[in-house]
């Protein structure tokens, strides 16, 4: 962990990418340096487990990088206790607490699973310091299988959230809109202020017709909300 994290571009792309997922052509754009070392240090880093790639539900030809957060904490966490027991971190006692509430959109394609679980996880977890709202650019029906997975995983019941149209909330303010759907992001609207943009490239579970699809949807959205829950509260 620490020869990968040590170097100085692999710590800075692994810094874009705690924020949001990325594409090779933006993480250039960003860290100022060619796509074939951006593209070389990556591969340095999927081979250490710390990053991971999914080809984009927009455009087949595009990849999003993404970061395991969890896997990056445990292994700074034993790095510490092979140099002392005492340095291994404790565990937080308390969900971070965000002042003033902070407001955050989830956005997806058809509002009916993804931005729907992301929601009402985030809502669970972050109680009254968040304010959580989820839209669609195009709205179906709540789909059950992601109402059957809130209920039996986190016993969470999501059957009275209402789909929406992101047109509801382009005139709002929010402190992050967070896209969940690579063709999603791009056709989101600006909003005001503006807000922090996120993005977290995640299959469509019902493009795949299995309920497996929708727990392990919910188990990477559960584990992105609780480490948003942090970035929220940072201080600047």
């Amino acid at each position: 962990m620490l020869a990968l994290a040590g170097h100085e571009l692999r710590w800075r792309l692994l810094g874009e990418l705690a924020r949001s997922d990325r594409q090779v052509r933006e993480l250039t754009r960003l860290v100022g340096q060619p796509q074939s070392l951006v593209s070389y240090h990556l591969a340095r880093l999927r081979a250490g487990g710390l990053v991971a790639m999914r080809r984009s539900s927009a455009d087949r030809r595009d990849t999003y990088y993404r970061i395991d957060l969890a896997r990056c904490g445990d292994l700074l966490a034993d790095a510490a206790a092979a140099l002392h027991p005492g340095l291994r971190p404790a565990p937080p006692l308390r969900t971070p607490q965000v002042s003033p509430a902070a407001r955050v959109l989830f956005l997806c394609t058809g509002n009916s699973a993804r931005s729907q679980i992301a929601e009402a996880l985030l809502r669970h977890r972050g109680g009254e310091a968040v304010e959580v709202f989820s839209a669609g650019s195009h709205p179906k029906r709540l789909h059950p299988d992601a109402v059957q997975v809130m209920r039996e995983r986190f016993d969470i019941d999501i059957s009275g959230q209402r789909v929406q149209h992101l047109s509801e909330f382009t005139d709002q303010d929010f402190d992050a809109v967070i896209s969940l759907c690579d063709r999603v992001r791009e056709v989101c609207p600006d909003f005001p202020g503006p807000p922090e943009l996120i993005h977290w490239s995640i299959p469509d579970p019902a493009a795949e017709g299995e309920y497996p699809a929708f727990e392990r949807t919910a188990a990477e959205l559960e584990t992105r909300v609780r480490f948003l829950l942090h970035h929220l509260s940072r201080e600047d």
